[in-house]
This record gives C-alpha cells, sequence and structure tokens, in this order.
C-alpha cells in the first residue's frame, strides 16, 4: 500500500503540474498574460483543465484504495490552490495576470471536489470546469477587447469603458460575478454544490475556505471593475482605435459576438442549473463506480 501511495502521489505531482495545483502553479501566472488574448482564452479555457481531468480519472479509477490518505492531501493541495491563486490575484495590477492567478484559484475548487471524494463533491467539480471554461475564456476576451480600445492591460492606465462602452462592461460583470459565484449564475451553483458537499460529511474547513475565497475573488474583480470600467481614463491614455473612423463601431461589435454568447451561456447554466446539475451527477456516479467504464474499455463494450 505504502508502494501505490508512493506512485499515487507522483501522479498526482505530474497532474499537478499541468493542472497549475499547489505548490506546482509556478509556471502559469508568468506565461498566460504573453500570448494575444484569444490564444491566452484558449489556454485558460483547456489547458488547465486537461491536468484536472487526468487528476480526477486517475484518482477515482486506480488509486481509490486508500483515500483517507492520497485524498486527504488532494483535498489540502486543492485548500492551498484556492488560497494562493486568489491571494496572488489580488496583488496584481495587470488584466490578464490577475486573470492567471484567478485560473489557479479556480483549480483549487475543482481539486477540492475531488479530495472530498463523494458522488456530490465529484458533481460539484464538473460543473465547476464546465462553468469555469466559459466564464474565464469570456474575461479573457474582454481583456483583450479593452487592449484594443486602450492598448495597454496596466489596470491604473484604463478607465472609462463604462462611459463610452456599457454594454461591454455589463458583459464583464456577467462573467466576473459568475466566477466570484454571485446568484443565479452559473459560478454560484457549483460553489454551492462543492460546499454542500463539505458540509455534508463534516470537511467544515473547506467549506469556510471556499467561502472565504469567493469573496476575495469578489473583490479582485470588483478592482478590475473600478479600475477599467468606472474611474475615468487617465489624461495621458489615448484610445488605440480611431474615435471616428467608420468601420470603428462594428469591429467593437464583432469582437463581442462571442463575448454575448458566452455571457448568455453563464446566466442559462444558473437558471437552468439543475439540468446541468443532473448530468453532472450522473457523470460522477459513473466515476464513483467505474465497472460499466473498464467494461466498454477492456471488453470493447459500449455505452
Amino acid at each position: 500500500m505504502k508502494l501505490v501511495n508512493a506512485v499515487a502521489m507522483l501522479f498526482f505531482m505530474a497532474f499537478g503540474i499541468k493542472a497549475a495545483a499547489f505548490p506546482l502553479f509556478f509556471w502559469l501566472p508568468e506565461s498566460y498574460h504573453t500570448p494575444p488574448a484569444p490564444v491566452s482564452a484558449i489556454f485558460a479555457a483547456l489547458l488547465t483543465k486537461v491536468g484536472v481531468y487526468a487528476m480526477i480519472r486517475a484518482f477515482t479509477l486506480i488509486f481509490v484504495k486508500d483515500p483517507a490518505y492520497s485524498h486527504m492531501i488532494i483535498l489540502i493541495c486543492g485548500a492551498f490552490t484556492m488560497v494562493t491563486g486568489v491571494l496572488g490575484a489580488m496583488s496584481q495590477y495587470e488584466f490578464r495576470k490577475l486573470l492567471a492567478f484567478h485560473i489557479i484559484s479556480q483549480v483549487g475548487y475543482m481539486i477540492m471536489g475531488l479530495g472530498l471524494f463523494t458522488p456530490l463533491a465529484l458533481a460539484g467539480a464538473i460543473f465547476h470546469i464546465a462553468h469555469n471554461i466559459i466564464a474565464k475564456t469570456n474575461l479573457f476576451f474582454i481583456s483583450g477587447i479593452v487592449y484594443q480600445l486602450k492598448g495597454t492591460y496596466e489596470l491604473k492606465k484604463l478607465g472609462g469603458i463604462y462611459r463610452d462602452y456599457s454594454f461591454l462592461s455589463v458583459l464583464f460583470l456577467i462573467s466576473a460575478f459568475a466566477l466570484a459565484g454571485i446568484p443565479p449564475l452559473s459560478g454560484f451553483w457549483s460553489k454551492f454544490v462543492l460546499i454542500k458537499a463539505g458540509l455534508a460529511i463534516s470537511n467544515f474547513w473547506i467549506a469556510a475556505i471556499a467561502l472565504m475565497v469567493g469573496l476575495l475573488t469578489l473583490y479582485s474583480m470588483t478592482k478590475i471593475w473600478n479600475e477599467v470600467f468606472w474611474k475615468n481614463a487617465p489624461d495621458e491614455s489615448e484610445p488605440r482605435l480611431d474615435e471616428t473612423g467608420p468601420f470603428k463601431y462594428a469591429s467593437v461589435w464583432v469582437m463581442m459576438i462571442p463575448v454575448v454568447i458566452l455571457a448568455g451561456f453563464c446566466i442559462v447554466m444558473g437558471i437552468y442549473a439543475d439540468t446541468f446539475i443532473t448530468i453532472a451527477q450522473k457523470a460522477a456516479g459513473q466515476l464513483m463506480d467505474p465497472s460499466e467504464y473498464i467494461r466498454v474499455v477492456l471488453r470493447g463494450g459500449s455505452l
């Protein structure tokens, strides 16, 4: 059993690097703000989630003999991932760096679901993965639009977006509130399920940490709102796009099409949360009882 646990931790480290889990997230904050915004959005949506998916598969299918040891370590790492990610975000004043640290923080919620290792917790983790892909992608898209408008990602050099582009500001609020877990948006329900799963098995400490991180996430999203959208633009700032050009507003609206669609998904996933949670619970049930999955993979059966 000791050898199995040692191998399990090696796998956790490997998947943890991909997922940017504590303490293996060192590579992410210094990389996600360097490519163009659409590329950063794709990275934010998919790359860390691949590591989380691999982790969930391995620790529900293979390393399940001693969950009191392996999954407790995962749960503790999930707590540290949440806290360090959100504290890093609070210290940033560069739009995409701040969002990059929040990727780390939100990965902590997903790992929390795996660490709790109950059907409800896994359902919450699955729902949170789906929600985070949408909300985080949208926030990176919005940061790219702001850059096209103002020519910088530095929060202190930005401002006045609400006055000139109120619709974009509303779209940001939808995605930011979803990320922070404000009802009735998608992030509220995924976090609600995870916290409920923690309370159900008397893990009050992890539920308290999840709630605290949600409040700090709201604070950092409010910081972006104040600096980028609400306050007046600094005198030295110059718009990147031609304010008088005939195609200027058309180009902005074209860029906002995917933002509108993704913001709509945040709302729909919140309003129809029962449907999505039911689907997530079905997937979690198959993870907790992988016999059908094993039968299909090893014997060529069909689901």
